[in-house]
């Protein structure tokens, strides 16, 4: 992934930290993945479930209006997740020339300070 704020990297890949109570937006930017001339034609996102969780990651309100592409940049709008929680996101695209491509990250829910 490139150019991703607030993103860290272990030896899993990509993730960023959480907090419970915060409705934030993401993005994943695909630049550095689409051939030249390329464009993101549509995306969607897959939010992992873990049993018994008591606040579950989810988009605050649907698809639609969580899940937008700007250029070649695909936003994530994510609220609530239990604290200790780690949750994998897959964001997927069909580009314009017919290709779909897919990429995950994690976010680790917990609590965050200054």
């Amino acid at each position: 992934m490139a150019n991703l704020t607030g993103f860290k990297r272990d030896n899993q890949g990509a993730f960023i930290e959480k907090h419970p109570s915060a409705n934030i937006q993401y993005g994943v930017d695909f630049t550095d993945y689409l051939n030249t001339g390329d464009s993101i034609s549509s995306a969607s996102v897959a939010i992992e479930t873990i049993s018994g969780d008591a606040s579950l990651l989810a988009l605050p309100t649907d698809a639609s209006t969580d899940v937008t592409v700007t250029g070649k940049v695909v936003n994530v709008r994510l609220r609530n997740g239990t604290s200790g929680n780690v949750y994998n996101i897959d964001v997927t695209i069909v580009t314009a020339d017919g290709d779909t491509d897919a990429r995950r990250f994690r976010i680790v829910v917990g609590e965050k300070h200054l």
